[in-house]
């Protein structure tokens, strides 16, 4: 066990250093245990980024999801707010034998066994837009990935899904961007916190005109399946649409980004997926752990309790970096090498317990599909440029990432 104060620590992460980069945080972290315990003043009881720590508490049902009830005991002001509330009626922010509910209406759409039915659909989906980066980069011209591939394939895909029109899709990205911004580690600005409850409510009226329309006339699509289950609530199905098309596109189109800026910057690695691309999934695997587009949690105790010998009271919560966890040094060997032939390589990208990701088997399929194909169709891809630098904890990714497609 550590003790430290959480101002030093936190202003290190949330300074421009720690966005940037915040391994060699998480590496000194690593170095006080598996858990460091905050002052009673602080935001937070403790930090949590020991592997085992941080699956403990994801999994243990004495922390909680900020909940509806925990953030009333500070205020009820956040119901006030359109974003706000759509978090918390979503799965994201749900628990219990709600959630479990709510998880099972979704998992029809994204179990292992469905998402099989869709890799003929992604891998058609994905040689289209391979096809457009191979006009649009030809003679040269540098190609923005992240827009015309990495956030167009996962946003097709997750529309087919739930069964949004491909001419609606367009103007998706910087609505879910901007509402995105109220999950980020640290302070909301009242601007950014506007700016969301006004992109919350363009989506849920979307949805809710979507959803009255498969009411009408379904199709074989989830919304269609959704506007017929009984037992959830039209908001609690609306913010679960919002959330969960949001994170369905977002995340993975993360994935993608990093991933091809890891591949771009190992050449090795590179050349041995182009070699043999069947090993595809343990390069997915590899990213997620190494470089995942989510790099946290918070979670609540409702009672007195420990976390690796760090006494967490009643009502207070923890910070659970998550992406830390994926370099223990006590799990991984030489956890600061990306190394797609990695063995056993249990990570918490996708979270674990009962808010495990309900999309990881679709992520990790269009990212096997995606880079594979990626890779072999340009056998002399390469950057155009170095990106810039990402600030994000939470959908950490590039909002560009110019490449050659050659």
């Amino acid at each position: 066990m550590s003790t430290t104060s959480s101002t030093a620590w936190l202003r290190e992460l949330l300074g421009e250093d720690g966005r940037r980069d915040p391994y060699p945080l998480y590496a000194r972290l690593h170095e006080r245990g598996p858990a460091v315990a905050l002052a009673p003043g602080d935001r937070h009881a403790a930090i949590v980024h020991g592997h085992d720590a941080v699956g403990r508490v994801l999994r243990d049902p004495t922390f909680h999801v900020l909940d509806a009830e925990y953030l009333d005991r500070g205020s009820t002001r956040w119901r006030a707010h359109p974003a706000v509330r759509t978090m918390q009626d979503s799965v994201f922010n749900d628990s219990g034998d709600h959630l479990a509910r709510t998880r099972r209406v979704f998992g029809q759409a994204f179990g292992s066994t469905r998402v099989s039915t869709l890799e003929p659909m992604i891998t058609r989906r994905t040689d289209h837009l391979l096809d457009l980066l191979a006009a649009e980069g030809g003679g040269g011209a540098p190609v923005d990935f992240m827009t015309r591939f990495a956030l167009r394939l996962p946003s097709d895909v997750i529309g087919e899904v739930l069964g949004v029109p491909e001419a609606d899709r367009a103007g998706f990205p910087e609505r879910v961007r901007t509402f995105d911004a109220i999950l980020e580690l640290g302070q909301r600005t009242f601007r950014e916190l506007r700016a969301a409850d006004t992109a919350a409510e363009e989506l849920t009226s979307y949805f809710a005109g979507l959803l009255a329309a498969r009411r009408a006339e379904p199709e074989d699509d989830l919304i269609s399946v959704l506007a017929a289950a009984d037992g959830l609530a039209e908001p609690v199905l609306l913010a679960n649409l919002v959330v969960v098309f949001n994170a369905g596109f977002r995340t993975t189109a993360n994935l993608l980004g990093n991933g091809l800026h890891l591949l771009l910057t190992h050449p090795d690695a590179l050349d041995a997926l182009r070699a043999d691309p069947s090993a595809a999934s343990a390069y997915v695997e590899e990213v997620l752990r190494f470089d995942p587009p989510v790099h946290f949690a918070v979670r609540y105790a409702v009672e007195d309790t420990e976390v690796a010998g760090v006494e967490v009271p009643r009502g207070r919560t923890v910070l659970i970096l998550t992406a830390a966890a994926n370099r223990d040094p006590g799990r991984f060997a030489d956890p600061d090498r990306f190394d797609p032939t990695r063995a056993d390589n249990h990570h918490y990208a996708f979270s674990a317990g009962p808010h495990f990701c309900v999309g990881a088997a679709l992520g990790r399929v269009e990212g096997r599909i995606a880079l594979a194909r990626l890779v072999t169709r340009f056998p002399s891809l390469a950057l155009a440029a170095p990106p810039r630098p990402r600030r994000h904890f939470m959908l950490r990714g590039y909002d560009r990432l110019e490449v050659l497609c050659r």
